[in-house]
């Protein structure tokens, strides 16, 4: 049976700043820091190619180091909660530093863009895992943690279309024609907004379900845990495929506009459309009382797709009124996977805890493993193609280069959201709402 809500709208909506305060940075660094690395830092693509990969082997121990820490934290404010205190902060001073571009040489340029970029993956795992491992520790009732999954969705969806639209005018409002300051001046202006909200989530939630027994158990019982957790692994290889198309398309949308439309004037446009996301996650609630989480997901990646196959036409007409309309059905199926995410990983931290275990640092790890090594691959996969393309920053791109944007843009992500569909029929709804809400 349900619990009793227990909490009330302001803790609910610093609880959805959280991830909204994530996303001022998380969504410079996913959609304009390649193109920041070859177009205005100076990176070649291959460079920026092998950093990916050394950030993204970094970020599969990172998230797990992150999750244990959280699970052997002991301190008055609970397991997860003291993370958005004590590593705000650092975040935001390496996101700051990621977009500094030093008077250095070329390698001394390339290790600056190592130790920043590699301590900003760090520590957005260090204030990102913990909005997943908290969730289920501050209520019981399941239609709340929905409602809650929601509110926060709602406010990190907000941010990153606000982000995605707005970012290149303020890049150009503050640069005065240097992109290298735009650049450095926008992500100042985001980074102290994100430092409050992350600190007000700090001071506004609360953890109140914590069983002292099963908050520490040995490695082998959490072991076997996980991989009893059916749902879990399934639903961690759904989040990897979706930041893995997430980053892909993302990353490419500059380069598209700038090489194959010729107008980077449109990014600005085509990322307003995106703004139907929030749309999927608002349908969630009712979709899921309805039909239940493992079906409304199912019908978010299908409507994605369907998405995605209308912008490919687009792509292929060169009509972008088709392109355009892709987008916004793309988005709202986009709206309803990723609003689901957190939700669905509290569900499998609860089918945990009814096995005996409660490991939310660990489960929710899977999040932002999910998260770094999906952008991380996808950064790979972009700044790999255009290397071995033959792609030249600020230049006219020969014909297997817009094939490789084309690619990337269009094709990519529409195979990988069918694939994404098939893992997901795998998830075991049933056995586990039997067990977390008999």
């Amino acid at each position: 049976m349900n619990q009793p809500w227990q909490t009330k709208w302001p803790e609910r909506i610093s609880y959805g700043l959280s991830d909204a305060a994530d996303n001022l940075v998380f969504q410079m660094m996913t959609t304009y820091l390649l193109f920041f690395y070859t177009d205005v830092y100076g990176l070649s693509a291959s460079a920026a190619a092998i950093l990916f990969i050394v950030a993204r082997l970094a970020d599969v121990v990172e998230s797990l180091i992150i999750g244990l820490m959280i699970d052997r934290t002991h301190s008055k404010w609970g397991k997860s909660r003291p993370f958005f205190l004590w590593y705000a902060l650092p975040y935001v001073l390496f996101a700051v530093l990621t977009f500094v571009t030093p008077p250095f040489s070329g390698s001394g340029k390339l290790i600056w863009a190592y130790v920043t970029y590699l301590g900003l993956g760090f520590f957005y795992t260090a204030v990102n895992l913990p909005i997943t491992s908290i969730l289920p520790t501050m209520t019981q009732n399941t239609w709340e943690l929905t409602l809650l999954g929601v509110i926060r969705q709602f406010g990190g969806s907000s941010v990153q279309i606000i982000v995605a639209i707005f970012t290149l005018p303020l890049v150009a409002l503050f640069g005065h024609g240097s992109q290298q300051r735009g650049f450095l001046l926008t992500i100042v202006l985001f980074g102290l907004i994100s430092l409050a909200l992350i600190w007000n989530t700090f001071f506004h939630v609360r953890e109140r379900f914590t069983d002292s027994e099963q908050s520490h158990q040995s490695w082998r019982a959490v072991g076997a845990m996980l991989r009893k957790n059916q749902p879990w692994l399934v639903i961690s290889v759904v989040i990897l495929l979706y930041w893995l198309t997430t980053a892909i398309k993302n990353q490419t949308t500059i380069y598209y506009f700038k090489y194959i439309q010729h107008s980077v004037a449109l990014v600005p446009w085509a990322n307003s459309f995106t703004f139907a996301a929030l749309i999927g996650v608002l349908l969630i609630v009712h979709a899921a009382d309805r039909w239940g989480k493992k079906r409304t997901m199912l019908g978010g990646i299908a409507l994605a797709a369907i998405g995605q196959l209308i912008l490919t036409v687009g792509v292929l007409l060169n009509h972008l009124v088709v392109l355009f309309a892709g987008i916004l059905i793309n988005s709202i199926g986009n709206g309803l996977i990723i609003g689901l995410v957190s939700i669905m990983i509290a569900d499998t931290i609860r089918y945990g805890m009814a096995m005996g275990i409660q490991a939310e640092g660990i489960l929710a790890s899977t999040d932002d493993f999910g998260v770094n090594v999906g952008l991380g691959l996808g950064g790979l996969v972009t700044a790999g193609l255009f290397h071995f393309s033959g792609y030249v920053a600020n230049h006219a791109q020969n014909a297997a280069t817009q094939h490789m944007i084309t690619l990337n843009y269009a094709w990519l992500p529409l195979i990988l959201y069918l694939v994404m569909f098939a893992i997901l029929l795998l998830y075991n709804e049933r056995r586990l709402m039997a067990a977390i809400d008999p």
